[in-house]
Formats: structure tokens, sequence, C-alpha cells
């Protein structure tokens, strides 16, 4: 799957000082937008419309910007306003935006593909918490819900090529837990593909739930278990293909069918059953 660039971040992140990464600050600075205030004030179309909860809201808007080569860029802005997580860490609380910014930073430094930061900055005037975080867009990249949506609806195609899909998602679903990573919210939404010629190249994202677990099994059972119960459109065979290729195994060994065992429990168990 190959390395997400790791260089970019400084690891002593001040909320009060802005982050821009190295590859898009020329672009961002030729277009005025290289500062938060700049940004705030951006008039764009929302992409979703604004989430009211937690006390505050946050939105999504979507915009492209030309390049110093002549090229052209699209972008995710997601600005929030005392749109907060509280933990031990932070009684207080703190953005959701920064809870997701240092876990896109973490996936990319594991060698996980997920989003491409662009921009993080947070500001307190009057009493408020704002926040924003900048992504470059996957270009190219469609989720496993639209993908299956379309099997669904004109039908599967041939297997070779569900099988290179299915093997994609499930090499980057275990190279998450194989670094202890639980995605927490593993919804067919939230990852990408984009075919490459004879392979698939596969992408996650939506990460502001993400936490590192002390035990692999934990982040196994809770993510499997959520693929599978949404994972709407995939026969019994392609599910069983790709739990395979997410062991690593060409049949079910005790451990893996152990390890089975404890995901279709879950499902139960979330669905009621």
């Amino acid at each position: 799957m190959g390395s997400c660039g790791r260089r970019h971040f400084p690891l002593d992140f001040h909320p009060m000082r802005d982050s821009i990464a190295a590859d898009w600050k020329s672009t961002l600075e030729a277009s005025g937008l290289a500062d938060f205030d700049a940004l705030w004030k951006l008039e764009t179309d929302w992409f979703e419309p604004p989430n009211q909860r937690r006390g505050g809201w946050s939105g999504v808007a979507r915009f492209a910007l030309d390049r110093p080569d002549g090229s052209r860029a699209s972008f995710f802005l997601k600005r929030q306003q005392n749109h907060l997580h509280r933990d031990l860490l932070h009684p207080l609380g703190e953005p959701t935006f920064a809870r997701e910014w240092r876990n896109i930073r973490r996936y990319r430094q594991s060698g996980i593909p997920t989003l491409e930061p662009v921009y993080y900055g947070e500001r307190r005037l009057e009493g408020q918490r704002r926040a924003i975080l900048i992504t470059a867009a996957l270009e190219g990249y469609r989720s496993l819900q639209e993908i299956l949506a379309d099997w669904r609806l004109y039908g599967q195609p041939p297997l070779p090529e569900r099988y290179t899909l299915l093997r994609a998602v499930a090499h980057l679903v275990r190279a998450m837990h194989a670094r202890h990573l639980q995605h927490n919210s593993l919804y067919p939404k939230h990852l990408f593909l984009k075919a490459d010629g004879h392979r698939w190249l596969a992408r996650v994202i939506d990460l502001e739930k993400s936490k590192r677990r002390w035990w692999r099994q934990d982040c196994q059972v809770r993510d499997l278990s959520t693929l599978t119960r949404y994972a709407e459109g995939l026969s019994h065979g392609d599910r069983l293909r790709f739990y395979l290729l997410y062991r690593g195994e060409s049949s079910l060994t005790p451990k893996g069918k152990g390890l089975l065992r404890l995901v279709l429990r879950d499902v139960e168990k979330k669905r009621g059953g």
C-alpha cells in the first residue's frame, strides 16, 4: 500500500500556531488563504449542512485553488465552533477536529493510507473556540458504500475484480489493526477506493473517533463487526473471501474461527439478536 508522506507537520504543535503542509503552503499563500482568519471568512457553499450538536456546530465545504504549476486542486474545508470533545485529558473539552488531525498524522506516520492533511488551526475568540481542518480531496476515489450500491443495482462484477477490491480493503484494515489502531466507526462510507490498472488503492477517512488500543483483538472485533453489519451487497462467499484475506489465510484456522465467532457474536448483539 506504500507510505504516505510523513514529514509535513511538527510534533510540537500549538493550538495558536497554524500548521500548513509544506507541499501546499505556496498554493494557500498565492490565494491569500494561508491564515486562520482568511479561511474562516472564506465564502463557499456547504458540502454538508453544518452539524448542530455538542453545544456548537461543525460543517464541511469544498473549494478549489490553482497551484503554482498551473494545475487545479480541490480541498475539503472543515470549520467548527464550540464543537468539543471531553475526556480525562481534556476535561474542559477540545475541538473534535484536533482529534481528527492528530489521528490523520498518526495513521500517516504508521504508513496507513488516509487523507492528506493541508492545514490545521485553532482560535479562542470572545469565549468561542473555533477550529479549521483542511484536507486534499481524494480525486478519483469512491466510497465502498457507493461501489456496493452499484453492485446491488447493476449486478456484481466478475470474481477477479471483486477479489482485488476485497483484498485492498482487507489489507488496509489488517494494517490498521496490526498497529493497534481501532477506527471505531468503520462504515463502508469511510473506506475509499480507486482503480489503478489491475489493482485497487484503498484509503480510510473520518478518523475523529479512532484510538489506539492495547489489545489488538479489541480493534478487530469492533471494526470488523461494524463493517460486517453495514457492507450491504456482499455475498456470503465474498464476506468469507474478505475475512480470509484479512487474516492472510487460505482457509479458516482455529484462531481465525475463534475471532470470527467473536465478530459474529458482536454483530448479533448490535442487531438486537
